[in-house]
């Protein structure tokens, strides 16, 4: 295990370290609701495109029936030693309905498209509206890097 040396960051460095970190890394763990069956959490493969984070999964997984059913979505990045979690709003796309510039860039990422295969996929996008993010004790005090959709100088 790494050893990191506690530095409080500014609000901008954080901001531009959680921007470098959803353009670098693969996984995110997703956390859905169903008012009926309750919490669903799940690591997925993403992709930060257009300001939002772009996830693939079958049509038929619990992630999917949630985020229809609820939109209200939160993602974590997983490294608890560098905390990156994001509150958001779900929307749900077929593979006919995805923006082909989002599934381009899944696809570009992954080197796997969910458009070529037999089984049915959805692209579910998650715009964020609150980001909160933080190493460490000294961090904890402003921590929220994003407001109401709004990056924080």
């Amino acid at each position: 295990m790494e050893n990191r040396t506690a530095v409080r960051r500014s609000t901008a460095e954080r901001r531009r370290d959680t921007l470098d970190r959803l353009a670098s890394e693969r996984d995110v763990w997703v956390a859905t609701a169903h008012p009926d069956h309750g919490p669903h959490q799940i690591p997925l493969w993403f992709v930060w495109h257009g300001e939002a984070v772009w996830v693939c999964t079958k049509a038929t997984s619990a992630t999917v029936r949630n985020a229809r059913a609820d939109p209200r979505v939160r993602l974590s990045l997983p490294d608890t030693l560098d905390v990156v979690l994001l509150q958001g709003t779900a929307r749900c796309f077929t593979d006919e309905e995805v923006p082909a510039d989002a599934a381009d860039a899944f696809a570009g990422k992954f080197g796997w498209d969910p458009r070529r295969v037999d089984s049915p996929y959805v692209y579910v996008r998650v715009t964020p509206k609150v980001v909160r993010a933080w190493h460490d004790t000294p961090e904890l005090s402003g921590r929220v890097v994003m407001r109401d959709g709004a990056w924080l100088e």
